[in-house]
Order: structure tokens, then C-alpha cells, then sequence
């Protein structure tokens, strides 16, 4: 299994040019039929604002629920734990399985597909 972090941003790209889009918590690939992959809230720590990194969270991807186990507080792009305050990038983690594949050959599933294109336009 490969998890992928998408930027809001990013889906919100996808969405206007009606190649993904997010639908009951799911990724919804048009290009592939409609499949769907589950997708859960959650930010990408791009930065330490104030205070110190005592939980090691610069450079890492938390969903909302680990937040809140956490005691966080997200407003928007930051997020404040403690006495600390990060830069986030909000988004949604999706998991999809992807088979190592020579760079020769082209994807055989959705879930090849899905990490092709996202990695694609991430890249």
C-alpha cells in the first residue's frame, strides 16, 4: 500500500478540469470510470512558525484524527500544539495499491493508475 498526501489545492485543480473530485470521502477518479479511492482530512507540516518541534512533526503528514489525539488545533494553513505553531498545507491522505513496475511499462490497475496520475502532476 502507498499512502499519498494531496493538496487541497491540487484536487481543487483536478475538480475544475473534472479529472478528480472528492465525494463522501472518497477520491473519485473520472478518468478511470469513477473509480474511487478513500481519501481522509489532513495537513502537511511544511514548517516550524514559533516555539520547538518537540513532536517531530516538520516534514510529516497527520489526518485530522491524529490531531485531535494530539491535542492540535488546525485554522486553515496552521496548526497549534502547545505552545508551538506550524505552517500546514492542507489536503487529504489517500492510500492506493501499487505494484512496483518497470519504468517501461505502463500502469495495469486503477490503483497503478490513480498513483501514475497523482504522482505525475505532483511531480
Amino acid at each position: 500500500m502507498m499512502k499519498l498526501f494531496l493538496p487541497q489545492t491540487q484536487l481543487e485543480e483536478w475538480a475544475l478540469g473534472d479529472k478528480a473530485d472528492l465525494k463522501d470521502g472518497k477520491l473519485v477518479v473520472m478518468a478511470e470510470g469513477g473509480a474511487s479511492f478513500p481519501a481522509v482530512p489532513a495537513v502537511h507540516f511544511v514548517q516550524l512558525v514559533t516555539g520547538e518541534d518537540t513532536h517531530k512533526l516538520v516534514a510529516k503528514v497527520k489526518t485530522e484524527a491524529q490531531l485531535q489525539s494530539l491535542g492540535a488545533e488546525q485554522m486553515a494553513d496552521s496548526v497549534i500544539l502547545g505552545e508551538s505553531a506550524y505552517e500546514v498545507v492542507p489536503g487529504y491522505l489517500t492510500e492506493v495499491a501499487a505494484a512496483p513496475r518497470p519504468a517501461d511499462k505502463k500502469p495495469s490497475s486503477e490503483t497503478d493508475l490513480l498513483a501514475a496520475f497523482i504522482l505525475n502532476k505532483m511531480g
